[in-house]
């Protein structure tokens, strides 16, 4: 197993995964296949593959540590770049095909609904993590900063829980939000050895 992650083929093969879901939805756009609301099946769909790529992401420390199988640290940029990559669309398909992309229309929306602002501000926070996730950012700020700033994941994830629990609010139904928020914090203890680890 720990041999196979190593192939040269892990990598390609993990971003097809990771860009299936995309894949999936583009073609039911395209194929008029996504129900009687596509804009709102496009705009939930990217939002959960965030949240699920957010989760996927941070479960490789604890995975790595505890399985005692170094190999996945080379997956986890990748991971993390999807989460941007789904953040982004999610926020995309919101300004397009929610609000026509009218700036002045999308700032106003955003300052009046508080489960826009939180999901915009876990954007805003993601965005120094994607721009630094390159070595050359890496060597740029020090890994003391480095890993500073990225402990901001912290945060987004609450703040995604936040949004997610926020949007599903009108509708009362909160079993996903509920799932999500546990698999996140499971993952938050998972992590706690560690960070000990580390500091050691």
């Amino acid at each position: 197993m720990r041999s196979l992650l190593l192939k040269p083929a892990a990598k390609p093969l993990l971003f097809i995964l990771c860009l299936a879901p995309f894949f999936w939805l583009a073609y039911g756009a395209l194929a008029n296949q996504l129900g009687a609301n596509p804009a709102e099946t496009l705009i939930r769909s990217t939002g959960d593959w965030a949240l699920r790529m957010l989760c996927v992401t941070l479960a490789v420390t604890p995975l790595r540590i505890h399985t005692r199988t170094p190999q996945l640290a080379r997956f986890r940029r990748m991971l993390g770049l999807f989460v941007y990559f789904y953040a982004a669309l999610h926020m995309l398909c919101y300004a397009w095909l929610d609000m026509g992309l009218d700036i002045p229309d999308i700032a106003k929306d955003i300052a009046k609904r508080p489960f826009i602002l939180v999901g915009f501000t876990a954007l805003l926070l993601l965005t120094p993590l994607a721009l630094t996730s390159f070595n050359r950012a890496i060597k740029a700020l020090g890994a003391k900063r480095w890993q500073t700033l990225h402990k901001l994941v912290y945060a987004i994830a609450a703040l995604a829980i936040l949004h997610f629990f926020w949007m599903r609010a009108g509708k009362n139904n909160f079993t996903e939000v509920y799932v999500y928020a546990g698999v996140l914090g499971a993952l938050m203890l998972a992590r706690l050895p560690a960070l000990r680890l580390t500091k050691t």
